[in-house]
């Protein structure tokens, strides 16, 4: 057995039927220099003989009863294969706007929790070039829940499946494989009941753990940084803060990488994680202003970062964080702005001695999360106050080197992201082979005219060269004032100190 994190197991408690918590790809084949067009049986002995290298594919969930602590991940003694795939053929319906609006449809179904949680769609029939004529190509519709992964691992998951040259992998029988005996329900609320009489021992732990950073005067340092608290609901209002329905639409445009690092040498002290971000909100900028919204306040946006706690001195050194990130979006400048942007993520640099993010999810259970965002849903905190965020923006570094699933190519990819209650739109970047594709994911019904995106972002790309082109070295050099834009972790170290404090005191008591 093993044990969900806090943060894996508060992605089950959030999900709803308008809102299914799983992390979607479609993968796009051209199967042209086969000598045969890739078979829907092939792929499925392919992707048997493959299956030892994700183990969670072959894994369910435990739950305990009457939720006394989080689930667990056990093999799946009744696994088939047959129950996580679908066949679909486009027949004359082959091009890519009909596959994306196929993904659309499977993409808004919850995933099944009495199997392993993720389901792949064969699409044959896929046009894999304008030739009407030609439909060697494939597509791969693809959903992994994001209790057992995040967009990261996603990746590396599907590099595991696929190839990186073009000569076909021989297919050899699946490796023989002996599901673990599954646990009782006995024991599992034995477990149960241990977590239960170990968890004031954890919350002691990670009251030392930030008692020793305290001590080092590391949070002390970082808060006389900060000349003001950040006010955490302070993200203005705008169209992508309203309640969603079930429907989904994924609009996707891609750029040259080469354009996106010409910018960045451009400009000079900034990254290409900026320059995307700055791509992002010069596209949202622009979406706003053609639909009348006022762009006056600036965009936030929750953007993943690793954080590395060497106090904890742990084996694997990066961890994931949360950084809420001011889009500069009233800048009207967008080479500037991405100057801003820049500036804005060194200001929320976080606090690399303090707690990681993983401890620190120990405080707050996710049953207490998943209600705290129920119920932030549901009394619609973000229609009738700011809200905390609103949008989340994930950039994933992707293999520049063509992939391969027995002789056809991986000619692009699409990535999408969940959709929570009262935030409507998710972009998700994601490069692969010199593009950067950028996909937004989003409930039709709260983002109107959400097809203009693809557009929008090719334009965004024009005035950001423009700009930056233009972009006099005195405006360049020219200082931004300081301003507070801390991390979500931040946030809750500022919360939790003084209780940290006391209940080291109590101890020492």
């Amino acid at each position: 057995m093993r044990q969900l994190s806090e943060l894996d197991a508060s992605f089950l408690y959030l999900e709803s039927e308008t809102a299914p918590m799983h992390i979607g790809g479609i993968y796009l084949f051209d199967a042209s220099d086969r000598d045969t067009p890739l078979a829907f049986s092939t792929f499925v002995a392919y992707l048997r003989s493959r299956l030892h290298v994700v183990p969670l594919f072959r894994q369910r969930l435990k739950e305990i009863p009457f939720r006394l602590g989080r689930p667990y991940w056990i093999d799946d003694s009744d696994f088939s294969i047959e129950r996580h795939l679908a066949y679909v053929n486009l027949g004359e319906n082959g091009d890519q706007s009909n596959l994306m609006k196929l993904a659309s449809r499977i993409l808004e179904q919850p995933l099944k929790r009495d199997r392993p949680l993720w389901h792949i769609t064969f699409v044959d029939g896929f046009r894999a070039s304008e030739d009407a004529d030609s439909q060697t190509g494939f597509a791969l519709i693809i959903k992994l829940h994001h209790a057992a992964i995040d967009a990261f691992s996603g990746e590396e998951i599907i590099a595991k499946l696929l190839e990186y040259g073009p000569e076909p992998r021989r297919i050899d029988p699946p490796r023989s494989w002996a599901p673990a005996p599954a646990p009782s329900d006995e024991r599992v609320m034995l477990q149960a009941g241990a977590n239960l009489v170990r968890k004031p021992l954890q919350i002691t732990s990670v009251a030392f753990s930030a008692a020793e950073a305290t001590a080092r005067g590391v949070i002390q340092k970082q808060l006389r940084k900060l000349p003001l608290p950040f006010p955490f609901f302070s993200a203005p209002h705008s169209p992508f803060n309203r309640q969603i329905t079930a429907n989904r639409q994924i609009v996707a445009g891609s750029v040259d990488l080469s354009r996106l690092k010409a910018i960045k040498a451009t400009l000079g002290n900034v990254t290409l994680n900026d320059v995307v971000l700055g791509l992002c909100a010069e596209t949202l900028r622009r979406y706003m202003l053609a639909q009348g919204m006022e762009t006056d306040r600036s965009l936030v946006a929750m953007t993943p970062i690793s954080v590395r706690s060497s106090s904890l001195r742990k084996a694997t050194g990066n961890q994931m964080s949360a950084m809420l990130l001011d889009l500069a979006t009233q800048e009207a400048c967008p080479a500037r702005r991405i100057r801003r942007i820049h500036w804005n993520a060194v200001e929320s640099e976080p606090y690399r001695e303090a707690i990681a993010a993983d401890r620190l999810t120990e405080l707050l259970p996710s049953t207490m999360l998943a209600l705290s965002a129920r119920l932030y849903s549901e009394l619609q905190i973000a229609q009738r106050y700011q809200p905390v965020f609103n949008l989340p923006i994930t950039n994933v570094p992707g293999p520049q080197v063509p992939l391969y699933l027995q002789g056809a190519r991986l000619i692009s990819q699409f990535n999408t992201g969940p959709l929570f209650d009262s935030m409507g739109l998710v972009i998700v970047a994601v490069s692969y082979q010199g593009k950067l594709t950028v996909n937004f994911t989003l409930c039709p019904d709260v983002v109107a005219d959400g097809e203009s995106l693809a557009t929008l972002l090719a334009d965004s790309l024009d005035a950001i060269e423009a700009a930056a082109a233009g972009l006099t070295e005195e405006a360049a050099d020219t200082d931004f004032d300081p301003e507070v834009h801390p991390t979500l972790m931040d946030d809750a170290l500022t919360l939790v100190e003084g209780a940290l404090r006391k209940t080291v005191a109590r101890f020492r008591s």
